[in-house]
């Protein structure tokens, strides 16, 4: 059985401990790894991508979970059903971080997700990290029978469930989902505390994420606003009784332009900028606390074997040096007026 103290306890997972650092910042990639019109990518030598990004230092790959098309949101994600996604990358991938970002509670079983996550958690030697979510696709939730003014309340029961029934042996277990009593069980295990991250509000309040959640996954913003919000969070944290560390992270699509010194003008939740921005910019949210990134290459004008190249040799290495990861390269320069794009 597993005996942990979530008031107290530190994450030691594998692919938690690639991700996060209090005082650090780390790059992930969103599947689909390309740049692609319409909602639909064509999924093109994504495992050679992956073990690639792998190569170059990225943190974590990253799958979402879509279970119908919406023409109206324009993303399918990676297409493929994220579990079997998962277990498909972490066969062709040794040691970097797989996380979801993020898996739609109210939509699913809370024991198939508990199964699931603890399946790809186990034979990957423990790299997972559990983003969940609400939903935010209202043409799903009549598809699957589901009340969608009830996800909030959905999303906190299942959450609760997953945690005791990955967390304990013979749980007894009673949700609307259904009723454990004890003469039954989840397996497998993780191989540890699975990371559960929550990502937005997920129709919780910040102190209920704060004291629940191993971690909050939030929005792209301007550098001075995301510092607010980092703020905001270590104090519900600290607040909540929590003396572990628990991390933020964020998605940014960029367009990673071939002039290095090109400076930023925005695209959808992000901008197409040179390579010298990118770095001030990720420096700049590391010190607004943000300690995790998370790429999304959909509206790039380039392959994105070409921008994991350029990222991975001319932004990861000074990122590290910056943070005292390696010795640092020399200071970087900071436009005040950049950085608060």
């Amino acid at each position: 059985m597993l005996t942990v103290n979530p008031l107290t306890t530190a994450i030691d997972a594998p692919g938690f401990r690639r991700m996060f650092r209090a005082g650090r910042l780390t790059l992930g990639l969103f599947f689909p790894m390309e740049a692609f019109k319409g909602d639909e990518p064509a999924m093109r030598d994504q495992e050679r991508l992956a073990q690639r990004a792998q190569a170059l230092g990225f943190a974590a790959l990253w799958v979402r979970d879509v279970p119908l098309r919406d023409p109206s949101f324009g993303d399918l994600g990676q297409i493929h059903d994220p579990w079997v996604y998962l277990g498909w990358m972490a066969a062709h991938t040794q040691t970097i971080a797989l996380a979801t970002g993020a898996i739609v509670l109210p939509l699913r079983h809370p024991l198939h997700v508990a199964k699931a996550a603890a399946s790809v958690d186990q034979l990957s030697g423990g790299r997972l990290v559990l983003g969940v979510a609400s939903g935010d696709r209202p043409v799903e939730f009549p598809a699957f029978g589901v009340d969608i003014e009830r996800r909030a309340a959905l999303f906190r029961e299942r959450f609760d469930v997953i945690r005791e029934v990955l967390e304990r042996e013979y749980p007894t277990v009673t949700s609307t989902a259904g009723v454990l009593t004890g003469n039954a069980d989840v397996v497998p295990k993780p191989l540890g505390r699975l990371p559960m991250l929550v990502t937005g509000h997920s129709g919780q309040p910040l102190p209920w994420i704060a004291a629940h959640a191993d971690g909050w996954i939030t929005y792209p913003r301007g550098i001075e606003r995301q510092a607010e919000v980092a703020a905001s969070w270590r104090g519900e944290v600290l607040a909540a009784g929590r003396d572990a560390f628990k991390p933020l992270a964020q998605s940014l699509y960029i367009d990673l332009a071939d002039d290095p010194d090109l400076p930023p003008t925005p695209i959808h939740l992000g901008f197409r900028a040179g390579r010298r921005f990118l770095l001030r910019f990720l420096e700049a949210l590391r010190v607004a606390g943000v300690n995790h990134v998370i790429l999304n290459l959909k509206y790039g004008s380039r392959t994105a074997s070409e921008v994991l190249e350029e990222i991975g040799t001319e932004v990861l290495p000074p990122l590290a040096a910056a943070q005292g990861d390696k010795p640092a390269g020399g200071a970087l320069e900071k436009s005040d007026a950049e950085v608060q794009h």
